[in-house]
């Protein structure tokens, strides 16, 4: 049976009236078909939020807890049939999808939790003793999420679950490119007892989004930055408060003392996971000249042992790109590379939506690859000739949201991630992503966190009340 999804508005999944279908990467052929929402749906989603809230918000956060965990625990017992959901309608492999959606669990568990500890404080005035200052966290009221189609059930849970945990109804935009296994788990939480209307989930396109920027309390986003500029400047006009995950041009400085295989596997890892369409993938390499030369010949290995292919067979390592674009702007930029005097290592090739992963050296830093997201699967190679030269090119683009650096030298690395300008730095590590810590940009690639407790803060507004006692 071919799925297909509809409007969750006010706790009924409605038909809508605009159908498309969704299209397998590996196949080519309609995985499914989703509806499609319209302005006018947007705004009863938003209506029914409102209504719902009130009483949401006044609900202890121990039952808040109560409804997430449960919520949580569903998705675990459908893990196989949401992660093979998002394996066709995505195409990343069937082991990643797997651990998107049990991690996706998590975080609905971790924000239910946390919620029990946004605790308000009395406090005493400075100067007068017969007065007191509560200082409490109070929900935005409705929040619009808007889900990116790369790791839809994921970046989902983020927003879903940070909202919700705070007080705040949800109205939701997953991506019509991938929204059947968001539907799944939107299915979990209401089958968990979320009250109706509390929890909205509607794809659209650009006019939803529009609808929905313009009509809630708060927006939450995971887009690009062009995207991020829209929304922003949509909010403007009521000063909507706003928490923005956007583009990024990941660097992975390798310094001249560092493990080299260990760096080359882990810059593999994180250049063609989910076929490079990753927010923090490693977009540029900066690499020592020292050990320049092994360190390119390790990442040509660790390539070699990618396997591309179906992505629901058990041996294959990376699926499909999703949408035709990576395809496109992958090769445009390789081409550029190698126009430029880049050398091409390993891949150029593939068919349809299969890409082989590319590896490019000495790509110089001119190279559109070297200052645009591909969001695809390319590892460029860019060699520098000293700690202060990789430092300055790391810092040298407008975004900053996720680096690496691989070293031996614990007290350079500190002083290294220190002088880099992104919110998130892995120090021997190539995954900036923790549960019990934030996940956001600096500079172009935005604002706000989530995950973390700062991730649930962001989800709420402060309120001072003073009082005079007697």
């Amino acid at each position: 049976m071919t799925p297909a999804r509809g409007l969750l508005i006010d706790g009924r999944w409605e038909p809508g009236t605009a159908r498309v279908p969704v299209m397998e990467p590996a196949t080519g052929e309609p995985a499914g078909e989703t509806a499609v929402a319209s302005s006018a749906d947007v705004e009863r989603a938003v209506a029914a939020a409102r209504r719902a809230q009130p009483a949401w918000a006044a609900m202890a956060p121990g039952e808040r807890c109560e409804v997430l965990t449960r919520a949580a625990g569903l998705i675990e017992e459908r893990v196989d049939e949401i992660s093979r959901t998002l394996t066709v309608e995505q195409g990343k492999p069937l082991p990643d999808s797997r651990k998107e959606v049990l991690f996706s669990a998590e975080v609905l568990r971790f924000y239910g939790q946390e919620g029990m500890r946004l605790h308000s404080e009395l406090r005493r005035s400075a100067r007068l003793a017969d007065v007191r200052s509560l200082v409490e966290w109070r929900p935005h009221g409705v929040v619009g999420a808007i889900v990116p189609w790369n790791y839809p059930v994921d970046l989902w849970s983020w927003k879903v679950g940070g909202a919700l945990a705070a007080g705040n109804a949800v109205v939701t935009k997953p991506p019509v490119e991938t929204p059947l296994a968001v539907a799944l788990a939107a299915q979990c939480l209401v089958d968990a007892g979320l009250p109706a209307g509390v929890l909205n989930d509607l794809p659209g396109g650009a006019d939803a989004g529009q609808a929905l920027v313009s009509s809630v309390d708060m927006v939450s986003a995971t887009a690009s930055v062009d995207t991020g500029r829209a929304i922003a400047a949509a909010a403007a006009l009521r000063l909507t408060p706003l928490l923005l995950e956007l583009g990024g041009h990941s660097p992975f400085v390798v310094l001249d003392d560092a493990d080299v295989e260990v760096a080359a596997a882990a810059a593999v890892r994180r250049s063609f996971s989910n076929t490079g369409q990753i927010c923090i993938a490693v977009n540029r390499v900066l690499v020592a000249d020292r050990v320049a030369d092994e360190f390119a010949d390790a990442v040509a290995a660790a390539t070699d042992r990618i396997v591309v292919g179906d992505p629901l067979e058990p041996d294959t390592t990376m699926g499909p790109a999703t949408v035709p674009q990576v395809v496109e702007r992958t090769r445009e930029h390789l081409h550029d590379a190698v126009s430029l005097g880049g050398w091409l290592v390993r891949g150029g090739g593939g068919e349809d939506l299969f890409l082989d992963p590319v590896v490019v050296d000495n790509v110089p830093l001119a190279a559109r690859v070297m200052n645009e997201e591909t969001y695809g699967p390319i590892l460029p190679i860019h060699r520098v000739g000293s700690y202060e030269e990789a430092l300055a090119v790391a810092n040298g683009l407008d975004v900053g949201l996720a680096a690496y650096v691989f070293g031996r030298d614990l007290e350079r690395l500190w002083r290294f991630a220190e002088g880099l300008e992104f919110g998130m730095v892995g120090v021997n590590v190539n995954d900036t992503t923790e549960l019990g810590a934030p996940f956001g940009g600096w500079k172009l690639s935005g604002f706000g966190a989530e995950l973390g407790p700062e991730g649930l803060r962001n989800y709420a507004r402060l309120r001072h009340i003073r009082m005079k006692l007697w």
